[in-house]
């Protein structure tokens, strides 16, 4: 069942720039859906339209199978969680989750068990009595998690939650949230900036781009198979390294820089044409040592991150980066053999930069078995 679906949705506000375009999605219930893309592409206004709080230019939104376009925000039985987590500092942690539940007429005893459970499932019994001042980063946001706990609605909007948050604890703090949204069954939109929130929560993830969107679906499907360069580089990290590319004999060029001798295999495997635009993951560029076809590159930078060691050199005028796993202990300014094969590569329109085929062989895939 749909929770959420949107049609054709525009926004502007002056008639004649589109902050929205064309908008059309399905949320299910007890989805995970994240929207995720740059500063500006129109990621908060959507959801703000859906919380309410803002107007529909043109289309349809409906919650729950009904039409929503004028419904008033308190009618959509929805909560929200803000980015700078919304808390009154003259009430008390205790008041601050319960507040607006008066509005909505709940009992007093209802309101002592929801307070009870949100505060125990967010390990904040010990702090109902304090003022936020006297708590943390992650406390207050997860003050503002048990707001939206007690309140009940099945629909929860997230704007950038964790963005407040250091690195350590916004790991936690993605933990946390995506237990309580299985535990309790809730449907959740998510706003983000960051694509490895996007990619480690969300069942589903909408790219957006200048107010359109570039494309829906699973973080895996969204990680193998981009539907353009923008969502090949803005998903994943480090982001994928992009080169032009062009078939000389069975030979393929990257940036004029690097040639790489073909295989028949991967000369059946190419696409049609002989020019593109190639991307490659960090991941799918391994050391070659003195192999037959090893290309040589100039180190530029080492990385080491002590689980692995990204290392960065030059393909032609531009930057790639290579993931490797373990401690790999280099020199900047010497050179490295490297092997790189185009059955790894996604292929890009030259021109428009859309998909023309993904990768055929991904790192993986791997399964767990008990």
């Amino acid at each position: 069942m749909n929770k959420i679906e949107i049609r054709n949705l525009t926004k502007t506000y002056d008639g004649e720039t589109n902050i929205l375009e064309k908008i059309s999605l399905n949320v299910r219930e007890g989805e995970f859906f994240v929207l995720v893309g740059p500063s500006g592409c129109g990621k908060s206004t959507l959801l703000r339209i859906i919380a309410g709080l803002e107007k529909i230019t043109d289309g349809t939104l409906r919650i729950d199978g009904q039409t929503a376009n004028d419904m008033l925000p308190k009618d959509r039985n929805l909560s929200m969680v803000f980015q700078n987590y919304a808390l009154y500092p003259h009430m008390s942690v205790r008041d601050n989750i319960l507040f607006g539940l008066d509005v909505k007429k709940i009992s007093k005893n209802e309101q002592q068990s929801r307070l009870k459970e949100a505060a125990e499932l967010l390990g904040l019994t010990d702090y109902l009595k304090r003022k936020p001042r006297e708590l943390s980063g992650g406390q207050r946001q997860r003050v503002a998690l048990a707001r939206s706990v007690c309140s009940q609605s099945p629909i929860c909007l997230m704007d950038e939650p964790l963005s407040n948050l250091d690195a350590k604890l916004r790991g936690q703090m993605r933990t946390e949230i995506c237990r309580l949204q299985k535990k309790l069954g809730l449907t959740v939109i998510y706003v983000t900036h960051d694509q490895v929130e996007a990619m480690t929560m969300g069942d589903r993830i909408m790219v957006l781009q200048g107010g359109k969107i570039q494309q829906t679906g699973t973080p895996l499907e969204l990680y193998n198979a981009p539907a353009n360069t923008f969502v090949g580089g803005f998903i994943g990290s480090p982001q994928m390294n992009f080169a032009s590319a062009k078939l000389t004999g069975n030979t393929l060029v990257l940036n004029d820089s690097i040639a790489l001798p073909l295989t028949s295999e991967e000369r059946e495997n190419l696409p049609d044409g002989t020019h593109w635009q190639i991307g490659v993951r960090a991941e799918q560029i391994h050391f070659a040592g003195s192999g037959n076809t090893a290309s040589s590159v100039m180190v530029v930078n080492t990385e080491m991150l002590g689980n692995e060691t990204q290392v960065i050199f030059y393909v032609g005028d531009q930057l790639f980066t290579a993931r490797w796993s373990g401690q790999f202990m280099t020199e900047n300014n010497r050179p490295l053999k490297i092997h790189m094969s185009p059955d790894t590569f996604h292929f890009f329109d030259e021109q428009t930069g859309q998909l023309i085929r993904p990768a055929i062989h991904v790192q993986g895939p791997a399964e767990l078995s008990a």
